[in-house]
């Protein structure tokens, strides 16, 4: 019988042949699926220079004007975009089951906090580089205390929690009030400069809901990524969500290191750039002839860059080219370290932090492909900013 047009049938396969399309188009997310049904553009790419280039386009559902980002190796792991709150107002009331954090990247004015059914609402100021947190399914209202612009940086695990329930009542009507997350505490959104050691990975933690300028905050040193290298971890309204600040001092560069996707290194002050490339084309790309798969993004307050914009792992390698040392925020979204896949207890080593020769996955100064030097050297003189990569950091250790 002939088939119906409007329907699609199985058939078996003949003889020895597959099932199956064998190549097929992927099919959008239901967080694809929310993004364009909130009518504003998404920037997809590897990186930009600054989010402020972006065009922003009037957002409903918010009150102002928006653009998402989803970085290349993002997909379905966060979500991200970039709002402007309108001048001398501020975006609709919401609540979500998801988490959200931001960082302000123009202007400054308050955010207001609160639950179902409270009479008193938490309010807080933030500016210019300020890092804060909102509870999870916590009422909230963000205020623009100026006449002029207030442009903010949001990220979300959005994707992670629309693309399970597939139901937007359930994310954004729900009732379930988190007492775990939001404690109505006086103190709740009162900065904390307190370091404590990380538990998992024994890095330097500051428990706080609250960062009032996160590019100039005090950092602890850390040397993991280059010398002088310091860095701490914000926790946040008890987020899965997980991002760092790190510093690179000027004229200094980072050794390139590898992992999977989900990263995304955001410029918060200096200048630079980042190269990211496949670890299957090896340690020295240039030298052996597959710098055409080497990718590139200059940034400046506030750009942005996937580090591992495709998947399996991914080396990159983040270099300060200003007079100022380069100040880093990484974003993973609920893609830390200490959630990992494996069995609970077994040893996991911090592979990034170790050079390849001890059993780890970065590539010493020495071993790097010279290409990087050679272009590091020219660009700091280029710009007037003088060279401190000590020489000694490029010789083989039998020759320290």
């Amino acid at each position: 019988m002939p088939h119906d047009k409007d329907q699609t049938h199985w058939h078996e396969p003949a003889g020895s042949k597959k099932a199956g399309f064998g190549k097929f188009a992927k099919k959008p997310t239901p967080y694809d699926a929310f993004m364009e049904e909130e009518g504003i553009p998404v920037f997809r790419d590897i990186g930009i220079s600054k989010v402020q280039n972006l065009p922003l386009v009037p957002w409903k559902r918010k009150g102002g004007k928006g653009h998402f980002i989803q970085l290349y190796g993002t997909e379905g792991k966060w979500g991200c975009y970039v709002i402007e709150v309108p001048p001398a107002g501020a975006l609709n009331p919401e609540k979500h089951m998801y988490e959200e954090i931001f960082l302000v990247v123009e202007g400054r004015g308050t955010t207001e906090v609160w639950q179902e059914g409270d009479t008193r609402k938490h309010v807080f100021e933030w500016q210019k580089g300020s890092m804060f947190s909102i509870p999870m399914n916590a009422w909230y209202r963000v205020v623009n205390g100026t006449s002029g612009g207030a442009l903010l940086l949001a990220g979300t695990t959005a994707p992670n929690v629309i693309n399970l329930l597939n139901d937007f009542g359930a994310v954004f009507n729900n009732p379930y009030i988190f007492k775990n997350r939001f404690s109505g505490a006086d103190d709740f959104f009162k900065p904390n400069d307190s370091i404590e050691t990380d538990p998992v990975r024994g890095l330097a933690m500051r428990r706080t809901n609250l960062v009032p300028d996160a590019m100039n905050c005090d950092l602890p040193l850390d040397n993991r990524r280059s010398p002088g290298y310091r860095r701490v971890e914000p926790f946040m309204t008890n987020n899965c969500f997980y991002f760092w600040i790190g510093q690179h001092e000027n004229g200094r560069y980072s050794k390139a290191h590898a992992h999977s996707s989900a990263a995304v290194l955001i410029c918060l002050n200096g200048k630079g750039y980042t190269y990211t490339w496949p670890e299957e084309i090896g340690e020295t790309p240039w030298k052996d002839g597959r710098a055409e798969r080497v990718r590139r993004i200059d940034y400046e307050p506030v750009g942005m860059v996937t580090a591992a914009p495709g998947a399996a792992n991914w080396y990159h390698q983040h270099f300060s080219s200003g007079s100022d040392p380069l100040r880093l925020t990484a974003w993973f979204g609920p893609n830390s370290r200490s959630r990992m896949p494996g069995v609970p207890g077994e040893i996991v080593t911090d592979a990034g932090a170790i050079d390849i020769t001890e059993g780890g996955n970065a590539i010493p100064y020495w071993m790097e492909d010279p290409y990087i030097r050679n272009e590091y050297e020219a660009k700091l003189k280029e710009a007037g900013v003088a060279n401190r990569m000590d020489p000694a950091w490029y010789l083989p250790p039998e020759r320290k």
